[in-house]
């Protein structure tokens, strides 16, 4: 999962788009990067590490002109590179920077046919890099000189029926514009704000509308499945609909999980999303355990408070907060390698044992994925002098790979993958556990004003909505993720890192410098 702003202004963007990814850091904490344009030419900074931690203050002075785009990731089976901060850049035509959250399922093929037919090279392992050189082939053919918009948007086309998968980019198309676009099928986030002043009107494109709340941009909607967005330098903004087949099934887990509570996507609150999963969670533990004698309800923070404070509420018991976050250490769902979960679990989290002693106490948690958090939390639990400790999650059981941009593990390291509800209860370590129901967890994101009538529910259901999703795909990702292979390719790449440093210390040496 990853984060992309872009921005054209009447002023210098380089503290928005900087403020932007702050708030979006939430969506990725590998590697951020920004881009900008103006009369300086492109400015370039990515690292990686926080956005904190990625630009100084000498930075930001050289990160001069009024349109640029930003970008920040988590750590993906690509691996962890500063080479793979984002956003990329190809120089042919025109010179192209362009930031993506998403995946594309078909990235083998298009790999293939962009080195063999297109002529292009490919200098990383990115789905990312495969995306910005196809959308920069469709551009090439279709523009001599200076592109119009239908020409942007022809190309833009022929990026839809070309890759598949999901996706919300960003592009910078030096010297003309910023180019915004989602799938068809709309499944990762991309929302579109403005603000108007005595210069003009400024405009912005980022992953959530929490990025638009703290530029104090205006809300204007959210780009539509398809739709491509084209904003000139000058700030003149340009639209156009996909003319090919759109089926709006936004990613559920974004309302679980990754999203901000204070954002709106597809024109759902995820505040409210996650009020009525602990509405319809307290129902699925009220048919279940009826003569419950649970005498707390206590979240894990910080993603799952707004469910378990509904919990509490119509189940009539107290919502207490038990745990104590170390908001200085990352989200661990998004940790590359168990041996770093595992640790920073431990360092995230401490109990208030008064919170604990001598209650039956009722854990509540956004979501169970690989069971290593939970299981830690609950002994946690235990340790502080709980008589019992239950477990409820807000999402059902993730029994499958998510193929559309999160980078969930491989399906054997799901602790649901293949695997009863007791069977799950034994290995956390909890004496009742409870999850979600699919169908509760769609009526909490849906909502009757919504026009949306279904989502990506892949990682739950096993139901892929591109329709692509192969076994031999699903087997070849489960090679590819999971944590073993992983280290593998870190190792291998810190072994190249040396060998390179080693040959750069002996050449230097040779010439004596």
């Amino acid at each position: 999962m990853c984060g992309v702003v872009g921005i054209v202004s009447h002023q210098p963007v380089n503290q928005a788009i900087y403020d932007a990814l702050t708030v979006l850091q939430h969506r990725g904490q590998d590697a951020a990067g920004i881009v900008t344009w103006g009369e300086d030419g492109l400015r370039q900074r990515k690292s990686n590490g926080l956005v904190r931690d990625a630009f100084h203050h000498r930075h930001m002075l050289r990160l001069t002109g009024n349109v640029g785009i930003g970008h920040i990731r988590y750590p993906t089976a690509g691996g962890s590179r500063s080479a793979e901060a984002q956003p990329f850049y190809v120089n042919s035509p025109y010179g192209i920077c362009l930031g993506h959250n998403g995946n594309l399922t078909n990235y083998d093929e298009l790999a293939e046919m962009l080195t063999k037919e297109d002529r292009r090279h490919l200098s990383t392992g990115s789905d990312s890099e495969v995306l910005l050189n196809v959308f920069a082939h469709e551009l090439q053919t279709r523009a001599n000189g200076h592109p119009t918009p239908e020409q942007i948007f022809d190309a833009v086309e022929a990026v839809h029926r070309r890759c598949a998968g999901g996706y919300a980019v960003v592009a910078l198309i030096v010297g003309i514009g910023v180019v915004a676009f989602r799938d068809p099928n709309g499944i990762r986030p991309l929302v579109l704000g403005k603000r108007q002043h005595d210069a003009g009107t400024d405009y912005v494109v980022a992953s959530e509308s929490v990025a638009l709340d703290v530029l104090q941009f205006e809300r204007v909607r959210d780009v539509q499945p398809g739709e491509m967005i084209f904003i000139e330098n000058s700030g003149v903004l340009h639209t156009r609909a996909y003319g090919g087949e759109v089926r709006h099934t936004p990613c559920i887990f974004e309302f679980v999980y990754f999203a901000r509570p204070d954002s709106i996507l597809d024109n759902l609150s995820v505040y409210k999303a996650r009020l009525r999963m602990g509405e319809q969670l307290a129902g699925k533990i009220v048919r279940e355990f009826p003569q419950h004698d649970i005498d707390v309800v206590i979240p894990i923070p910080d993603t799952s408070r707004t469910s378990a404070v509904q919990v509490a509420y119509h189940l009539g018991v107290k919502y207490r907060e038990g745990f104590i976050k170390n908001r200085y250490i990352g989200r661990t769902f998004i940790m590359p390698g168990q041996a770093e979960r595992t640790k920073s679990v431990r360092h995230k989290l401490n109990a208030i044992d008064l919170e604990f002693r001598g209650k039956n106490v009722l854990l509540v948690d956004d979501s169970i994925v690989r069971g290593t958090t939970s299981r830690q939390i609950i002994k946690l639990a235990r340790d502080a002098g709980a008589r019992r400790v239950y477990f409820a999650s807000a999402a059902p059981p993730v029994r499958y790979p998510n193929v559309y941009g999160i980078d969930m593990p491989a399906a054997t390291e799901l602790i649901a993958n293949g695997r009863s509800v007791e069977e799950i209860e034994k290995l956390i370590g909890a004496d009742r556990l409870i999850y979600q129901d699919l169908h509760g967890l769609i009526r909490s994101v849906r909502h009757d004003n919504s026009s949306i009538r279904e989502f990506d529910t892949s990682c739950f259901s096993g139901e892929y909505v591109t329709g692509d999703v192969t076994d031999e795909y699903l087997n070849e990702i489960e090679r590819r993720r999971n944590d073993a292979e992983k280290q593998r390719r870190e190792s291998r790449r810190k072994g190249r890192d040396a060998a390179d440093a080693t040959d750069a210390e002996n050449t230097g040496a040779a010439v004596g410098m």
